[in-house]
């Protein structure tokens, strides 16, 4: 789940309740915390050991997440950082030629793909950190990328192409494996952290929080009145609000 709030996104997760009828979904502490909003549903790979999120609302940027330690393992930007308001026209239509749908998870579960508007797909190694660019559909700027079930990409061009593309992953790693291990992922990270109270109206006094190198308690937020030009936005916003409530008082 995302929700966003003061120049944040908090990534969400919880197990179902199924003992409830109808059951229920209930919210966990641990959380991660995204810089500003605009954030696509963040997506898992086959064995549930990486997480992507591609956003934001100002940036073409992709991150992606250990699971279940939250580590981030990657941040970039698809093309030139944002130049600051007010957008400079070239500024705006290269953020509208990256597709906002364009990460997927294939066969193996530690590759992360990547579709540009020159037609390529980029495989990026999550465990080399190396990247290799492969002609798909020349000519066409990619609009969406996909992966299937069975770890098939399936990729939309521009000019109305679909094509469905098998990749040779060279992994001994069975669909039945991926899901048990991706089954022990989850039972890790809900393990080491406990569920939001029924009563935690306010959700951000609850939350321990993570961008993936650094940890927040919300006792920490709550005190915090200092924070560099290099900070993410919510948390310079937040020592601003912690230091000018501190002077009213």
């Amino acid at each position: 789940m995302l929700a966003s709030d003061q120049g944040a996104t908090h990534c969400l997760f919880a197990h179902v309740d199924q003992g409830a009828v109808p059951a229920v979904m209930r919210p966990l502490r641990r959380a991660l915390i995204l810089d500003c909003d605009g954030y696509e549903t963040p997506l898992f790979s086959a064995d549930g050991r990486h997480m992507a999120i591609r956003g934001n609302a100002y940036d073409n940027s992709v991150e992606v997440f250990e699971f279940p330690s939250l580590r981030r393992v990657l941040a970039t930007t698809l093309g030139d950082p944002s130049p600051g308001y007010p957008y400079p026209q070239e500024w705006l239509e290269q953020m509208q030629a990256w597709s906002r749908h364009n990460i997927a998870f294939g066969a193996r579960p530690s590759v992360l793909w990547i579709a540009t508007p020159a037609g390529a797909l980029v495989e990026v190694d999550l465990q080399t950190r190396q990247a290799v660019e492969h002609d798909a559909l020349i000519g066409s700027r990619l609009s969406a990328l996909a992966a299937t079930a069975t770890g098939e990409l399936l990729v939309a061009g521009s000019g109305g192409d679909l094509v469905l593309l098998s990749v040779l992953s060279g992994s001994t790693q069975t669909c039945t494996t991926s899901r048990d291990i991706s089954r022990a992922a989850a039972i890790a990270f809900s393990e080491a952290t406990a569920e939001i109270p029924d009563d935690g109206d306010d959700l951000e006094t609850h939350l321990v929080l993570t961008d993936g190198t650094r940890t927040w308690e919300a006792d920490d937020l709550a005190t915090v009145t200092a924070a560099g030009a290099t900070d993410p936005t919510w948390l310079q916003l937040q020592a601003a609000i912690n230091k000018a409530r501190a002077q009213s008082e």
